[in-house]
């Protein structure tokens, strides 16, 4: 199953990192790929927040839309988003990924994790590389997202 991993250091707080994580129908206007997010669902499991949400992504001609559980946990600002059996999961057999935000020098050190399992072998031909990339840039949008709403200058980069 294709993964993918990275930490990178940004010039902002976990709190603010987590908020733009947590924002997820802000998505559309920032992250690659993402053309439209709608919320299903959003409740309390606990002291943690459960979203159910569409995503619709894009590239050239092609369009799928997949349903996420999204976890929020601010208390240890953590996110989780995964596949949800008996829902739209578009291109994909499974799609889980984590986010974490640690204190660290000048910041935060900003983890993103991701693994996926595209549901055909063409799609996988098709649009492989094309998910490896996107995915490889997820955290630097972010940061770029960071610096709009929140001011500042570029941090040190990926580690």
């Amino acid at each position: 199953m294709p993964s993918f991993r990275t930490t990178r250091r940004v010039a902002f707080t976990p709190a603010q990192m987590f908020a733009l994580v947590a924002d997820v129908e802000k998505y559309p206007q920032f992250l690659p790929l993402c053309e439209a997010l709608t919320v299903r669902k959003r409740e309390h499991a606990g002291a943690k927040e459960v979203v159910i949400a569409d995503m619709t992504v894009g590239y050239k001609a092609l369009r799928e839309t997949f349903t996420s559980k999204v976890t929020l946990d601010t208390a240890q600002l953590l996110v989780h988003a995964g596949s949800v059996p008996d829902y739209p999961s578009g291109p994909f057999r499974h799609v889980e990924n984590h986010w974490s935000f640690v204190d660290a020098a000048g910041g935060c050190d900003v983890t993103f994790s991701i693994s996926y399992e595209v549901k055909s072998m063409l799609m996988q031909m098709l649009v492989g590389s094309l998910f490896d990339r996107v995915f490889r840039r997820y955290t630097q949008a972010f940061e770029e997202r960071a610096q709009s709403i929140y001011g500042g200058v570029k941090s040190p980069g990926a580690s």
